[in-house]
């Protein structure tokens, strides 16, 4: 089985459009999170988001959107994107420049990508209103590829020319970890020697604001308090979008062409809850069971792991049920390794969550620091067992579990350790 390295990373997230911002706000704690002006309505209870900054993409009309002057994006592939997809390539474009590859290493039939997005909603809804106003004949022709949940896939695989494996990934906030580990068993089993793993969601009020029927989304007016993790005060949470992209490789691969590696991904675990198509299992027997399968894949012990990087959104039976998982799985033994949910600087990044999590959790591995859980003051249900951080600690990490969970009890558990 080969072993599996991550060496390129690309960040387009609410704390920063690269590997230096992202690590700079983690370290200073410094939040994403910003009062929204489309939030500014009567009939909207929530008001703020975790924004992405430098890009400007709220017109329905890809020509009118504004975006870094580095990523040049020609007029016939801008035709065919939403925003997350466009997100999506930005980030995907800085990942395979921070692994030191080029355009004939990823157009390799041992190169494949797995993405993994929602689609996109405001896109959707736009191609089909018009197609009804106006009729099929006068509507967009890349309406489909750049709306449905599959566009993330369609327009970077061949975009990027990749002709490995591809696929795109559908399973709410648990999205971007399967197709992370996907990706591992495809590297592991020699199928493939390269992934490229993207996550990315929209983040606009349209892809968001659903959330607020399902009274899941946090009414707290003030961004730099709302999103608040595991704490006794949490009431909902904060909403963002963006793109992340993670180069995984065989390690043998990697020493080869003497690539600079970040951690190492040892294993990966999945279950589900069995519960409900919306609410976790309460005392958190999927993600328990998808923790110890990602440990025991990884061939290590639950006392090897030290530090966990949640996936606590701040609702409150969502970080309730994982805080009761993460102490069946260490409390119980006596084990108190290090837990703290970005989300508090992030926002909630729905399928993309996995990825930008990933690859945050590698970041800190390589840098020597481990993020906080800022906004962490009283501990919510459950949470008093846990070694909760608020603030960011400068110390190195071995090994460490990043979780996610979503829709339908998926469960997921990744396992990354310093190489």
């Amino acid at each position: 089985m080969s072993r599996v390295v991550v060496t390129g990373l690309g960040f387009i997230t609410s704390i920063g459009n690269s590997r230096e911002e992202v690590r700079d706000s983690l370290i200073h704690q410094r939040s994403g999170i910003e009062v929204y002006p489309e939030f500014d309505d009567p009939k909207i209870p929530v008001h703020v988001l975790g924004t992405i900054k430098e890009f400007e993409t709220s017109s329905l009309d890809q020509e009118d959107w504004t975006i870094p002057s580095k990523y040049h994006v020609n007029r016939a592939f801008l035709r065919s994107l939403s925003p997350h997809a466009l997100y999506g390539y930005c980030a995907t474009r800085d990942a395979i420049e921070d692994a030191g590859l080029e355009p004939e290493d990823i157009s390799d039939p041992d190169t494949g990508m797995f993405t993994a997005s929602a689609g996109s909603t405001s896109s959707l809804v736009h191609h089909v209103n018009h197609l009804r106003q106006y009729g099929a004949e006068r509507s967009q022709p890349k309406a489909i590829v750049a709306s449905i949940a599959g566009t993330l896939n369609f327009n970077l695989a061949s975009q990027f020319r990749i002709r490995g494996a591809t696929c795109g990934y559908v399973s709410a906030c648990a999205s971007s970890g399967h197709a992370l580990g996907a990706a591992f068993e495809e590297i592991s089993s020699g199928r493939q020697k390269r992934m490229v793993v993207v996550g990315a969601e929209d983040g606009n009020a349209d892809c968001i604001l659903p959330f607020a029927a399902m009274r899941a989304l946090s009414l707290n007016p003030d961004p730099g308090k709302a999103s608040r993790p595991f704490d006794r005060d949490h009431d909902g949470f904060v909403g963002t979008g963006g793109g992340v992209a993670l180069i995984l490789e065989s390690e043998e691969v990697a020493e080869q062409r003497g690539a600079s590696v970040y951690a190492r991904m040892s294993g990966y675990g999945q279950a589900s809850d069995g519960f409900s198509p919306v609410l976790p299992q309460p005392n958190g027997d999927g993600l328990v069971r998808a923790m110890e399968l990602g440990i025991q894949r990884a061939g290590l012990e639950v006392a090897d792991i030290d530090y966990v990087n949640a996936h606590a959104p701040s609702t409150p039976m969502g970080d309730t049920a994982e805080a009761k998982a993460l102490a069946r799985v260490f409390a119980e033994k006596g084990l108190t390794p290090m837990v703290s949910s970005t989300k508090s600087l992030t926002g909630h990044a729905l399928s993309m969550a996995s990825a930008m999590e990933a690859a945050i959790s590698v970041l800190s591995i390589r840098e020597g620091f481990v993020p906080g859980s800022a906004n962490f003051e009283n501990p919510g249900e459950g949470a008093e067992a846990l070694n909760i951080i608020p603030a960011t600690k400068h110390q190195q990490i071995d090994r460490l579990i990043t979780n996610s969970s979503g829709f339908g009890g998926a469960n997921v558990s990744i396992v990354f350790e310093r190489s």
